[in-house]
């Protein structure tokens, strides 16, 4: 399987909570034989969609970034995207949403893959995810994806804590398993 993980934490790597469950994700799904590549959306040339259609849905989006020339190709050859967001005032990364928003201009091609959230957070209450989590399965509704897993990984707001929670095996797990 080619899979496409998205990170988007502005975080140094060896600091990041949600890359470090990408990290684990993606040891787990090379154990298994799969094909993956990683891109890092905080530290990559990208620009917001601005609404202009010039796209039709269709592409090529006017910008010339990361996301068109390296990512979007990646993606459009997948069969699994998996996302991964620290969760900022209870939704994903700014730089995760630019993907997101970007995903317009290529619409009905990106339509039925596989894909995984995984997301990372300080709180533990049992609302901290609920508003992401509503936003990502109204996304695999809209984009007519299959959701083969979750990672709502709270009480982790520290490197040290995710490395020692459960949620680190699981996103192996999620990988080893496809």
């Amino acid at each position: 399987m080619k899979i496409v993980v998205i990170t988007s934490s502005p975080h140094p790597q060896n600091e990041s909570t949600s890359i470090y469950l990408a990290d684990r994700f993606t040891e787990g799904a090379k154990s298994a034989g799969h094909e993956v590549f990683t891109f890092d959306a905080a530290h990559e040339e990208t620009h917001p969609c601005q609404g202009c259609d010039k796209c039709g849905m269709d592409g090529p989006c006017v910008f010339k970034d990361a996301i068109e020339n390296t990512l979007m190709p990646k993606m459009l050859a997948a069969d699994l995207i998996v996302l991964t967001t620290p969760l900022y005032y209870f939704g994903m990364s700014a730089q995760l949403k630019i993907i997101v928003d970007r995903f317009y201009s290529r619409t009905e091609k990106l339509h039925g893959k596989k894909s995984i959230m995984m997301a990372t957070a300080y709180n533990s209450a049992d609302w901290t995810m609920e508003a992401l989590a509503n936003h990502y399965e109204t996304l695999v509704r809209y984009m007519e994806w299959q959701d083969v897993g979750q990672v709502w990984a709270t009480g982790c707001g520290a490197r040290s804590l995710v490395e020692k929670s459960s949620f680190a095996e699981m996103a192996y797990k999620i990988g080893a398993n496809l």
